[in-house]
């Protein structure tokens, strides 16, 4: 195995030069992004609002739901190997999309149950997000395998910034169309809106990823690679590269920090601020618009797609920490301001800290999966995927877990909401001096006309 030390960056193995996906291809890819954020959309902050607010039920239930589903991600690996292993990637894509469709579907009826029948709606629940997590980690795994090996790596940074922003854009779309098409607000009216969404989203992948492959040339390419390594030496070659082990650790400890507000703000904002359930699902909409920002100012900004890679990966990503700790910091105080605090600005703000870390991390995790000596994109990104689903699913628990101990404890819910936007503020200045010190343990830059080595920007 070549070391990751070397000062000779290795082409990556798969596309080369200016063959494999063109911007519209690339624009297709992010539309199966879209669809699989719109559907997760819906089980994590439509139903667990109204778990929280209209059913009265602990916030740690739907957060504890959401934290399994992520759970059952772990075995992204696992699928992304499944992934390598055949001669396509768009029938798990598709497979994935579909499964994650018909598992929102069920967790909808599922939450529809909890107060009537609680033992049914409760197990029925919990079938159902075991499927998301299976529909998530096998089609989004995919997806970004997809990427990595389909583009060509000039390209890859913004590929990836372009596919997210995407996804993003899906995610607001549909969470203010969502809001819509909630009020007024009905059970019989929400399992309608589910349902034309789980439509509109299967289909729409399907168009998406039609002869896509073909198109790319990334069938030819696939079989020229041989076949894929087994699954046990391909975690064995991942896990001894330095810069692969660090940015492993580098993206659980991040998305703890990034995660944490997800399945408590919509809640923060019905109790706190009285929102229907349709006007909270909007402000939703109003924090991933800021990530969306975020994602695209970072993109003109050059960071993420610039060669001249390690001072930029340190700034915008210490900036956007810092900015979504600035976003948890005026929560905090609307928490116990109330109303008259500009909550929707404040969204909007948190939003677009995310935003901007996110594009530079997404950058270079496309930039190392095609690092590998033997193993393919799909199993790569399959354990950057599980350490960042493993991290979602604990963020939002301790987040909601959280906020039910402070309620119990601390006078007003106000005071308790302001402790737990505090803690994750206090999280996000954690990760900045995380990510500031992995970044500057290299502070060597690349000859002059030498292109940056990716794999060495978490060395």
């Amino acid at each position: 195995m070549a070391s990751l030390a070397s000062s000779t960056p290795r082409a990556p193995r798969s596309i080369t030069g200016e063959a494999g996906f063109g911007w519209l291809g690339i624009a297709r890819i992010g539309l199966v992004q879209a669809s699989i954020g719109a559907l997760v959309m819906m089980a994590t902050t439509v139903l667990n609002r109204l778990m929280v607010v209209e059913y009265a039920l602990a916030a740690a239930i739907p957060a504890g739901l959401v934290a399994w589903h992520y759970a059952v991600q772990l075995c992204r690996p696992l699928w992304g190997h499944g992934s390598d292993k055949g001669r396509a990637r768009a029938p798990w894509i598709i497979g994935g999309v579909a499964v994650l469709a018909a598992a929102m579907l069920l967790a909808t009826q599922a939450t529809l149950l909890m107060v009537p029948s609680p033992l049914l709606g409760f197990g029925l629940a919990i079938v159902a997000y075991t499927l998301i997590g299976v529909g998530v980690g096998a089609g989004g795994t995919s997806v970004l395998a997809l990427l990595a090996s389909g583009v060509a790596p000039r390209r890859r940074a913004a590929a990836a910034a372009l596919t997210w922003i995407m996804m993003v854009a899906g995610i607001v779309i549909s969470a203010i169309t969502v809001g819509k098409l909630l009020e007024p607000y009905s059970p019989e009216r929400l399992m309608l809106v589910a349902s034309g969404l789980g439509v509109v989203m299967v289909c729409l992948t399907a168009l998406a990823t039609f002869r896509l492959e073909r198109q790319a040339g990334v069938f030819a390419e696939t079989a020229r690679q041989g076949p894929a390594p087994d699954f046990k030496s391909a975690i064995r070659e991942i896990w001894a590269e330095k810069a692969a082990r660090r940015f492993t650790i580098f993206i659980f400890v991040s998305m703890i920090a990034f995660s944490m507000q997800d399945l408590i703000l919509e809640p923060f904002a019905g109790l706190i601020f009285g929102m229907s359930p349709g006007e909270s699902t909007q402000l939703g909409g109003t924090h991933q618009a800021g990530i969306l920002l975020g994602m695209i100012i970072t993109g003109i900004g050059g960071s993420a797609f610039a060669g001249d890679g390690k001072r930029d990966l340190r700034s915008w990503v210490v900036g956007g920490c810092l900015a979504s700790a600035a976003g948890l910091g005026g929560l905090a105080m609307a928490a116990v301001h109330g109303p008259p605090w500009p909550l929707s600005a404040n969204a909007f703000v948190l939003g677009f800290g995310n935003g901007v870390f996110a594009v530079a991390a997404i950058g270079t995790m496309m930039g190392l999966a095609g690092a590998g000596e033997n193993t393919r994109e799909g199993v790569r990104m399959g354990v950057w995927g599980a350490s960042q689903a493993l991290a979602f699913g604990l963020g939002g628990l301790l987040g909601a877990v959280g906020v039910d101990i402070a309620r119990r404890m601390l006078a007003t819910d106000g005071a308790a909401f302001q402790l737990i936007f505090a803690v994750e503020s206090a999280a996000f200045v954690l990760a900045a001096m995380l990510a500031l010190g992995i970044a500057a343990r290299d502070p060597r830059k690349p000859a002059p006309n030498q292109p940056v080595n990716e794999r060495e920007m978490f060395a």
